[in-house]
C-alpha cells in the first residue's frame, strides 16, 4: 500500500519570485501568480497547507489585455450593505489609477474562498512601476 505524503508547515520552504508584467497578457500573468500563490507548482502541494510562494508583480500598468472589447466594458462593483451603496468602477479607470487593486482582485477570484485564502492572498505584492522594496528577499 502507497501513501501520499502530506506536508507540514515546518516542511514548507517559501520563496520570492518576481514577474515583470510588461508586454505580458494579464490574464496569463494572474494565472501564473495564482499557481505560484496556491503552490501548485511544487511537488509538496497540499491543498489544506499554504505552501505557496510570494509574488511581486512589477510593470503592473503596462500589462496587455486582449479581448473584444473587455477593458472598455468589465466593471468592478463594491457594496457596503447599506441600501443605495453600490459603486462601480470601469476597468480602465481602475488601471490608470490603481493597477495593483485590480491585480488583487483578479488573484483573489482563482484562490480559495476561505481563510486560507486571504493567507494566500497577502503574500502577493504588486507595484504599478519597476522600483519595488523587495530586492533583499529576492535576492536569497
Amino acid at each position: 500500500m502507497k501513501f501520499t505524503k502530506i506536508a507540514t508547515p515546518e516542511q514548507i520552504d517559501q520563496k520570492w519570485v518576481l514577474i515583470d508584467a510588461e508586454g505580458k497578457t494579464f490574464g496569463r500573468i494572474i494565472t501564473e501568480v495564482a499557481t505560484i500563490l496556491r503552490g501548485k507548482n511544487k511537488p509538496c502541494f497540499t491543498p489544506n497547507i499554504d505552501c505557496g510562494d510570494f509574488v511581486v508583480v512589477v510593470n503592473a500598468s503596462l500589462a496587455k489585455f486582449n479581448g473584444l472589447g473587455k477593458i472598455a466594458n468589465k466593471e468592478y462593483f463594491s457594496h457596503s450593505g447599506y441600501f443605495g451603496s453600490t459603486k462601480s468602477v470601469k476597468m480602465t479607470e481602475l488601471l490608470e489609477k490603481n493597477p495593483e487593486k485590480l491585480f488583487k482582485l483578479a488573484a483573489r477570484g482563482m484562490l480559495p474562498k476561505t481563510k486560507l485564502g486571504a493567507q494566500m492572498l497577502k503574500k502577493l505584492k504588486v507595484y504599478a512601476g519597476a522600483e519595488h522594496p523587495h530586492s533583499a528577499q529576492l535576492s536569497k
